[in-house]
């Protein structure tokens, strides 16, 4: 499939810019023939993938967050990537409740990032970061 349009983000793993990755790609997709809740269910999937980059793969540093996004005729592809700590069992991550931060957190980001997309792939390395990989297909029409 061909690629009709794309962006590249990246910026450092600060708080602050879940609310910009979050925004950025809600313009993007924007684009497409999306519904608000759509829109709102791509927000919410990369508000976590976002904030999972700054709680997670850095925790008590700091290092790049990178967000692309591409979309085809077909689907809306997303991906956040981290190259800090990265998951030693992607599975058990994937579990809801799952955290490493059971004081702070529900452990539902990943959780929730699969029921909003329609595709979700995690690549992970110790020590070496973390790739999500969503996808939302877009409908070729709306009747």
């Amino acid at each position: 499939m061909d690629v009709k349009n794309w962006v590249r983000l990246e910026f450092p793993s600060e708080s602050v810019n879940v609310l910009f990755a979050r925004t950025a790609v809600a313009v993007f997709a924007s684009q497409l023939d999306l519904t608000l809740e759509e829109i709102e269910d791509i927000k919410v999937a990369v508000s976590e993938a976002v904030s999972n980059c700054v709680i997670h793969a850095y925790r008590d540093t700091s290092g790049s967050i990178l967000v692309e996004c591409k979309y085809t005729t077909a689907e809306l592809e997303i991906t956040v990537e981290d190259f800090g700590c990265g998951i030693p069992d992607i599975v058990q991550a994937s579990e809801a409740g799952y955290t490493t931060i059971p004081e702070e957190r529900m452990g539902l980001g990943l959780v929730f990032m699969h029921e909003l997309m329609d595709h979700l792939n995690i690549a992970s390395e110790v020590s070496k970061g973390t790739r999500v990989v969503m996808t939302k297909k877009i409908p070729q029409s709306r009747g």
